[in-house]
C-alpha cells in the first residue's frame, strides 16, 4: 500500500474520531435549539406591517374563543386603559372589540360630568357601567382621570385628589372581592412619538376629531402630567390591582403585546359551539317577490 494511501486512511480516522468527540463532549447549548427569528422591521424600525396583521389576526381568533369562556363562565370582566394622549389606546382598544360581540363587550368612554354629575359621589358615574355576568366592559379612560388630567388641569382640589388615593384602594379591592377581574393598562409613549402622532392628526383631516382642545393644553404640561402620573402609580399600583404599562411608541407592537397579555389573564378554553351543518330552508316556491323597479336602490356608483 502506498504511503499517500496510508496517510489518507490515518487523517479519516483521526476526523472521524474529532467528530465523535465532538458529538460526546460539546457544551449543551450547542444542542438547544436556535433562536427565534426576529420578526421582520418596516423601514423606520418598526414591526413589518404583514406580520403585524398576521398575528393580529391570530390573536383575534383567540379573543373571540375569549368572549366566549367569559360567557360560558359568567364572569364579570373590567379593563382599564390609561395614559398619555396619543398613546395609542383607542387604536388597540378597537382591534379588541372589532372581532367581539358588542352585546356582551362595552366600551365606556364617558365625557366630563354634568352639573348633576359633578355633586354625585365621585365614583357613581363609573359604578353603574361595571359589568353583569358574561360581560367585558373596556374603560377607555376612566376613574383615574382624577388622577391625572382632573389634577393637572386644575379641575379638582388638591384635597379632593388626596381622598381619591385613599378611596381608590379599597374600592378596586371590594370590586375583586366581590368576583370581578379588575385589569388596567397603562400606554406609554415618548415626547417625540407622542408630538409626531399629533403633527399626523393636524394634517390629517380624518384625525382631527382625535386632536382635542384638551389635548393641545394638555401638551403644554408633559412634566406636570409625568408627576402627577408617578404619584397615581404610588398609591394604586397594589399587588391585588397592579398597574401593566405598555411601551406604546410603536402602535403595531403595542396592540400585539397588549392583546397578548390580557389573553394570558385568563385560563380560558375554546367553549365555542360548533354548528355541524346549516339547517334547509323553507320552501321558497310560496313566495313571490315584489316587481323590483317598485323599489328604490342606492345608487351604484362603484
Amino acid at each position: 500500500m502506498s504511503d499517500d494511501r496510508k496517510n489518507g486512511k490515518r487523517k479519516a480516522k483521526t476526523k472521524a474520531k474529532a467528530k465523535k468527540v465532538e458529538s460526546t463532549d460539546a457544551p449543551a447549548q450547542a444542542t438547544e435549539p436556535a433562536a427565534a427569528t426576529p420578526p421582520p422591521v418596516a423601514a423606520d424600525g418598526r414591526l413589518d406591517k404583514k406580520t403585524y396583521e398576521r398575528e393580529l389576526a391570530k390573536l383575534q381568533v383567540e379573543l373571540v374563543k375569549l368572549q366566549a369562556w367569559v360567557q360560558h363562565e359568567g364572569l364579570r370582566v373590567v379593563v382599564i386603559f390609561e395614559g398619555r394622549d396619543a398613546a395609542g389606546k383607542g387604536g388597540t382598544i378597537k382591534r379588541i372589540t372589532e372581532s367581539l360581540n358588542p352585546r356582551a363587550c362595552r366600551v365606556v368612554a364617558l365625557p366630563k360630568p354634568t352639573e348633576r354629575e359633578a355633586t354625585q359621589w365621585y365614583f357613581q358615574r363609573y359604578v353603574e357601567h361595571l359589568p353583569a355576568a358574561g360581560e367585558i366592559v373596556i374603560f377607555d379612560r376612566s376613574w383615574y382621570n382624577r388622577a391625572g388630567v382632573e389634577r393637572v388641569m386644575g379641575f379638582c382640589t388638591e384635597e379632593e385628589v388626596q381622598e381619591f388615593f385613599r378611596s381608590c384602594p379599597g374600592l378596586e379591592r371590594m370590586l375583586v372581592r366581590a368576583g370581578i377581574i379588575l385589569i388596567k393598562y397603562w400606554f406609554s409613549v415618548s415626547p417625540e412619538e407622542q408630538e409626531r402622532r399629533f403633527q399626523d392628526r393636524l394634517e390629517n383631516v380624518t384625525k382631527h376629531w382625535k386632536l382635542s382642545p384638551m389635548d393641545l393644553e394638555a401638551r403644554q404640561h408633559w412634566v406636570a402630567y409625568s408627576q402627577a402620573k408617578d404619584a397615581m402609580f404610588a398609591f394604586t399600583d397594589v399587588k391585588t390591582c397592579p398597574w401593566y404599562v405598555v411601551d406604546a411608541d410603536d402602535k403595531r407592537r403595542a396592540r400585539l403585546n397588549c392583546i397578548h397579555h390580557l389573553l394570558t389573564m385568563f385560563p380560558y378554553e375554546d367553549v365555542i359551539p360548533r354548528v355541524a351543518e346549516l339547517p334547509e330552508r323553507e320552501g321558497e316556491g310560496a313566495y313571490v317577490r315584489p316587481p323590483i323597479n317598485e323599489q328604490t336602490f342606492v345608487p351604484e356608483r362603484y
